[in-house]
């Protein structure tokens, strides 16, 4: 009798399987920290691939009301762990060659991190578990299988993302099978946008899931350090850009080629990890009259992003239209531009006039690929800085009233 009501007196618990790092991942520290505020017992399952990052996850998840347990970390010592490792690797690589030889899918797809993601969600007593990653989608579904509750968040469709050569090795079919059993079948859903909520509803015949904005608290304004670490010239205005990975295929090519058409001074400031061979590819498509204005800048931590979107004036969202997980989502790019008080310019991909729609005076659109008719915006700012003042006070209201998070907490 003791134990039935010790059972019934502790608090429901959650178990949020990414297999990714933390301190890469915010929507699953905002969901986590959300749940945990609420009154659940919760625990997120990553994984360490870098030991940079590793560093930074212990920093990270010291200070928050969750657990974080990495079910795999590859910059573990000793032979026997460096030897796992190696197989997990290969396993994976014998997976990929499979697909797309013999069009063989497999879970072995979705990284290392899948066994070990497995392994510890079977050991764990949870009253909901929450898929957040590809990794995550055939974990989830063997545990729905068994009778557990499972939920999912479509941070993005996995199915269908990335560029068309990507997209061909992939086992497309299967991610969407398994997405379409979380969806039908599981206990909740959540995506980024009402635009990838209705779509997904249609697209898998059932309910559409709750849409969770990617936002940021308000708070979070209480950190800005107030530097200038960024900019050259504060004579003149600043657009900034940010992703984890710096190169094609990420609306950088509708930037670019506006510059032509630009007649006002400004500085760009692009932020990120370089792909292989970016500088060659950026210098091919600026001109020499602009490459002096272009900087690029390393990765900063969560804690400091906002500062260092908030030291510059335009924030550029040039998502592209390639594919439905890039029309339809909502990134925290936008939102975090629109926190930071910048002036947003965005392409017009189904997911951004949704917030153009909510913040009209904050966000202006262009048509993807016109690269005279975003001229036409950056033009309409950095000529006036009236304007730019108007447009930038607009954007700070919108997150305040709308896209913070003390606003889409309440949905979880």
């Amino acid at each position: 009798m003791s134990s039935g009501r010790n059972a019934e007196m502790r608090p429901p618990r959650a178990v949020i399987m990414t297999g990714n790092h933390l301190c890469h991942n915010p929507r699953v520290v905002k969901e986590a920290a959300a749940l945990a505020r609420a009154g659940w017992d919760v625990e997120v399952l990553g994984a360490w691939t870098d030991a940079s990052l590793k560093a930074r996850d212990i920093e990270l998840a010291a200070g928050l009301p969750f657990r974080f347990t990495a079910v795999l970390d590859c910059g573990a010592p000793g032979l026997i762990a460096k030897v796992e490792i190696l197989v997990l690797r290969l396993r994976g690589k014998i997976a990929r060659l499979l697909y797309r030889f013999a069009r063989l899918p497999s879970r072995w797809q979705f990284g290392a991190a899948v066994g070990a993601l497995s392994s510890a969600a079977r050991g764990r007593n949870a009253d909901l578990f929450i898929a957040h990653s590809e990794a995550a989608l055939p974990v989830a579904v063997d545990l729905s299988r068994r009778g557990e509750r499972v939920g999912v968040d479509m941070e993005d469709w996995f199915s269908e993302d990335l560029l068309p050569d990507q997209r061909r090795l992939r086992p497309v079919q299967f991610l969407g099978e398994l997405e379409g059993h979380l969806l039908r079948q599981g206990t909740g859903a959540t995506c980024p946008s009402q635009a990838m909520s209705v779509a997904l509803g249609r697209a898998y015949g059932c309910p559409p899931p709750v849409v969770v904005y990617n936002a940021f608290p308000w708070s979070d304004r209480e950190t800005l350090d107030g530097a200038v670490k960024d900019r050259r010239d504060r004579t003149i205005p600043s657009v900034h850009w940010y992703s984890q990975t710096l190169g094609p295929g990420r609306g950088l090519e509708d930037l670019f080629a506006s510059l032509r058409h630009v007649e006002a001074a400004a500085e760009i400031h692009l932020r990120g990890r370089p792909a292989a061979g970016f500088e060659r590819w950026l210098d091919s498509l600026i001109t020499a009259a602009w490459r002096p204005r272009v900087f690029v800048h390393g990765l900063v931590s969560n804690e400091e992003l906002l500062s260092r979107i908030a030291e510059h004036d335009i924030g550029f969202a040039g998502e592209m239209t390639f594919c439905r997980s890039r029309e339809l989502t909502i990134t925290n790019k936008i939102l975090q531009y629109l926190l930071g008080g910048l002036a947003v310019i965005a392409s017009d991909t189904l997911g951004q006039r949704e917030v153009a729609a909510q913040a009209p005076d904050a966000v202006l659109l262009y048509p993807s690929g016109d690269a005279p008719a975003l001229a036409g915006r950056l033009n309409k700012l950095l000529s006036s800085p009236a304007e730019m003042s108007r447009t930038k006070a607009a954007a700070l209201r919108a997150a305040e009233d709308v896209f913070c998070w003390e606003r889409q907490e309440p949905a979880l």
